[in-house]
């Protein structure tokens, strides 16, 4: 079964922008290559069950079993060793990353308390775009009475084939990404 946004990429997203920006070949629209969902466990290096939970709520949101990250140095000012566990990433390609990217747009980012949009300034150089967010209990799949903490997390949008940062801006609007007009800044 076709996920339900890359059904829309191919039907309705590639003909708008290569009207937009004028490209003469399908293989030079942007697109979403993967999505890499990354969360930072800062007190999960002094207790494993916070680390643990953190993986589990992760698995969940995701679909996808995250890798545990481990610090490369050791910083004596954060206690932190090297090898020790700091994080989870996960990277989602594919069918995976269409659905999330569809719960994430019309189901997760509405259920932010006063939300009035994202950044649209939170491209990279390589026009790749981070979302962060700060607690996990916007999604449907954490159920909210067995929150022991709130987590927040980075979602990165790894975007390919765009020349610049309009034609990425306007790959994630045409998926329904909620950008914050100018007046709202």
């Amino acid at each position: 079964m076709v996920p339900r946004l890359l059904e829309k990429y191919r039907n309705e997203i590639v003909p708008k922008l290569m009207s937009d920006f004028n490209l003469k070949n399908k293989m030079e629209v942007p697109v979403v290559d993967k999505v890499v969902v990354n969360m930072g466990i800062g007190e999960g290096t002094q207790d494993i069950k916070i680390l643990e939970k953190s993986v589990d709520e992760l698995a969940n949101i995701t679909g996808q079993k995250p890798i545990i990250r481990r610090a490369k140095k050791a910083i004596a000012n954060f206690k932190v060793r090297q090898g020790q566990a700091v994080g989870a990433k996960v990277t989602l390609r594919r069918a995976m990353m269409y659905e999330f990217m569809d719960r994430l747009l019309n189901v997760a980012l509405p259920r932010i308390r006063d939300f009035r949009g994202v950044s649209a300034d939170s491209f990279d150089k390589g026009n790749n775009y981070t979302l962060g967010l700060s607690e996990q209990i916007i999604f449907p799949e954490i159920e909210y009475d067995k929150i022991t903490r709130t987590q927040g997390m980075d979602i990165t949008f790894v975007i390919k084939n765009a020349k610049n940062i309009e034609q990425a801006r306007a790959l994630l609007k045409y998926f329904g990404m909620p950008f914050k007009t100018k007046e709202e800044k």
